[in-house]
């Protein structure tokens, strides 16, 4: 990924600036992972994509949300896959 400066010198991977666009808190959506606290929880966005929706679609349909909401949706789904082992679900 690419970076950007930070206002303190660091360099900030675009992939950690997306992320601080999806939010965990207690009080909303159940603790569920949503964008910027608007009570879009991240897999309802991603279910939305899997199903078929491009991003500009789904920008038509939620006026408040952004694209950058939309690709932070995905690098959190990115950064949750990251794992170094999976072990098959029986059901």
């Amino acid at each position: 990924m690419t970076g950007k400066w930070s206002p303190r010198g660091k360099v900030v991977t675009v992939m950690s600036i997306l992320l601080d666009r999806i939010e965990i808190d207690p009080g909303i959506c159940h603790g569920k992972p949503v964008i910027r606290g608007l009570r879009y929880p991240v897999e309802s966005m991603l279910e939305l994509m899997s199903a078929g929706m491009t991003i500009d679609e789904i920008l038509a349909d939620y006026e408040d949300l952004e694209r950058e909401d939309l690709l932070a949706v995905l690098a959190f789904a990115t950064r949750l896959s990251q794992v170094k082992r999976m072990e098959p679900v029986v059901a």
